[in-house]
């Protein structure tokens, strides 16, 4: 596509009436200039330009193809313009896959802020556990919690949430509290639904060890995890996120605080690297909200 750039040139050199004039506007040689006008002429088969060692003028052909090329550049640069406008002030409808749980009890109020920051854009939100095809399906982003599957999409990290072992005081009045991560096998711990035996894996500054936990509940959402804790059935094991209400209100409490899980990472899934202002600033502002819980 070279021809469009000299397109361009051309349009350059008609309105700079000249060669040097052109070259200096747009920073390249004068011989330059000459050489890709020269070649444009012989790739379309007519002379453009008659030239003069003082001046230019336009052939009948020139002019015609000159009333063109300008409308075709000022077109490109109007919508080079738009762009950069675009992206100082991003539009549009911004479509995203999120995590139920994750969005309803952490996301929300960042999404708030991101939707005053941005008016210029809407939001078509689709809470979903299932992975959706962003190649089929019109997505511009998932969010996911957990590591990636293998696949050819586009993984940005944006956090790895701590876990931490969580119970409410009824429960631990009830029940006592463990002291060691070894007691919580005698406990009701709330397991996330993995069709297996539930083992979790906790580390301190000096050991890591697995421990095999059961209880009465095993689930698939995190919500209802965080939710039946604070109803006093048990011992969960969530990122510090998900219950900071809860602790704070009291409704439940830390234990084991020198004990903690595995991370939780948060990606951002794209199709392509390639990404519209909506998406892209969408994408930045997570990451850095998120940033401050990330692990070193």
């Amino acid at each position: 596509m070279e021809f469009l750039n000299d397109m361009a040139l051309f349009v350059e050199v008609v309105k700079a009436r000249g060669f040097r004039h052109a070259a200096e506007a747009v920073g390249i040689p004068n011989s330059t200039v000459s050489r890709r006008i020269s070649a444009l002429e012989k790739a379309i088969g007519l002379r453009l330009l008659h030239r003069t060692t003082r001046k230019i003028e336009l052939t009948e052909a020139g002019q015609i193809y000159f009333e063109r090329c300008k409308r075709i550049v000022d077109e490109a640069r109007l919508a080079h313009e738009q762009l950069g406008e675009m992206l100082a002030q991003p539009s549009g409808v911004l479509r995203a896959s999120l995590p139920v749980d994750f969005a309803t009890i952490y996301l929300a109020p960042l999404i708030t802020e991101f939707a005053r920051r941005y008016p210029g854009i809407s939001f078509d939100f689709d809470l979903t556990p299932r992975l959706v095809d962003l190649v089929a399906e019109p997505f511009d982003v998932a969010i996911r919690m957990g590591n990636p599957p293998d696949s050819n999409l586009i993984a940005r990290q944006l956090a790895n949430l701590a876990c931490s072992l969580y119970a409410s005081p009824p429960y631990l009045e009830q029940f006592g509290e463990p002291s060691h991560p070894a007691d919580l096998a005698q406990h009701e711990c709330l397991g996330f639904r993995s069709g297996k035996i539930s083992t979790w894996r906790l580390h301190n500054a000096a050991e890591s060890v697995e421990v095999t936990v059961g209880g009465r509940f095993q689930l698939n959402s995190i919500g209802l995890i965080r939710r039946l804790a604070t109803l006093d059935q048990g011992i969960a094991l969530l990122p510090a996120e998900i219950v900071a209400e809860d602790v704070a209100l009291g409704r439940l409490r830390r234990i084991l605080p020198e004990w903690a899980g595995p991370a939780t990472p948060v990606y951002a899934m794209t199709e392509t690297r390639l990404l519209p202002a909506k998406t892209q600033r969408f994408i930045e502002f997570l990451r850095e909200r998120l940033s401050a819980h990330t692990l070193a």
